[in-house]
């Protein structure tokens, strides 16, 4: 329980902000670009620690790292609470990338030792549902303040900074017994086995929805002044998809993805619909059935996918799938700001409603050119189905 608490308190302090986005870029005189490209520091943060870093709990353990994830999260809140604005967000942006690269890390392996003898789907339950929570809790609650007494810098970072406090002192009473290795490897680069490629495609196109809904809705919602509802959209799209993810367990990886590649596209022109029209039930609505693919079918079935095919190299499987994933969850919501800057909301959301109905056609075709087929050390066998 300690552990899972801070890991939400990780998870947390990463969309704490995402409500006041469209504010911050009023103050600074900016527009939807410059906060896409801010958010996307998030990001800038994950990529060393995820390709250059991945041996640094054998070394220094895994305690250690959950401590500094919280340290760095807390001291980013503060950091947009002293000097709240575009620049600053870029900055504790990248702190909480950081922190979530190193917890995501260490995080399952160190719950699994700290369940001992428990079924290994009981720590993985706590971990996906305790982080899914945290992404959308932030957010939800920032909401909620600013709903009530609009403000850059309410109540809800205080709240934030107690409770990130208390997780810290938890974490420090936590037993650590994973062997240290002083020559452990750190570079551990990402590969794609035959099959991977595919999964990894579909949660980029996932998580880049997701990217959206954080980073773009607020200033969509804005022009109906409807934007203090931007973080419960955030806490739909990021926390919903817990409740689907039972589900996702009980279908093979294929399946699974595919569903979700099919939600996607009708629930992402729900969202923008809504946005556009300024009808806050199909946003709310939308980003909980997005969130069943983004964090439900397609990512689970996306995951055990690449780890089924991944044969003896499921860590370096790994970083390439959650490559893809942060890729997603950067560079199309950045292309999609600077759209909107030029274009305007209608035709920006329209491009990338299209590219990502195109982008699902394409990877469920190419997740249907692999049904059949597993794989095994050495060579691909076919299934008899």
């Amino acid at each position: 329980m300690r552990l899972a608490f801070a890991l939400c308190m990780i998870t947390t302090a990463v969309n704490l902000q995402a409500p006041l986005y469209d504010a911050f870029a009023a103050r600074d005189g900016v527009g939807v670009g410059a906060t896409t490209v801010a958010f996307s520091f998030y990001v800038v943060g994950i990529m060393p620690v995820l390709l250059l870093l991945n041996g640094l709990s054998e070394r220094v353990g895994r305690r250690p790292l959950i401590v500094v994830a919280l340290l760095l999260c807390l001291a980013a809140t503060i950091l947009t609470l002293v000097a709240p604005g575009l620049a600053t967000l870029a900055i504790a942006r990248f702190m909480m990338g950081i922190g979530s690269a190193l917890t995501s890390a260490v995080a399952p392996a160190y719950m699994l030792d700290l369940f001992k003898r428990e079924d290994s789907r009981v720590p993985a339950n706590w971990v996906t549902a305790s982080t899914s929570l945290g992404f959308g809790l932030g957010a939800a609650i920032t909401s909620l303040f600013i709903l009530h007494s609009p403000s850059l810098t309410p109540p809800s970072f205080w709240i934030y900074l107690g409770a990130g406090s208390l997780a810290l002192l938890l974490v420090m009473t936590l037993k650590d017994e994973a062997p240290r290795r002083a020559k452990a490897e750190m570079l551990r680069l990402p590969m794609y086995p035959p099959g991977a490629f595919a999964y990894g495609l579909s949660i980029l196109l996932a998580w880049a929805t997701v990217g959206l809904v954080i980073a773009i809705l607020p200033s969509a919602l804005a022009q109906h002044g409807l934007s203090g509802w931007a973080g419960f959209a955030t806490f739909g799209i990021c926390s919903c998809g817990v409740l689907f993810q039972p589900l996702a367990r009980k279908l093979s990886p294929h399946v699974s993805t595919r569903i979700g590649l099919i939600i996607l596209p009708v629930s992402y022109a729900l969202i923008a619909w809504g946005a556009l029209q300024g009808v806050l039930s199909a946003v709310l609505a939308g980003t909980v059935a997005a969130s069943s693919a983004c964090y439900g079918f397609v990512y689970l079935g996306g995951l055990s996918g690449v780890l089924d095919v991944a044969g003896d190299q499921k860590s370096r499987a790994s970083a390439g799938y959650f490559l893809m994933a942060y890729i997603g969850f950067s560079i199309p919501v950045i292309t999609t700001g600077a759209l909107i800057d030029a274009l305007g909301h209608s035709m920006a959301l329209t491009l990338f409603g299209m590219a990502l109905l195109g982008g699902a056609i394409v990877v469920s075709w190419l997740l249907r050119l692999r049904i059949g087929y597993i794989r095994v050390p050495g060579n691909l066998i076919r299934e008899n189905r």
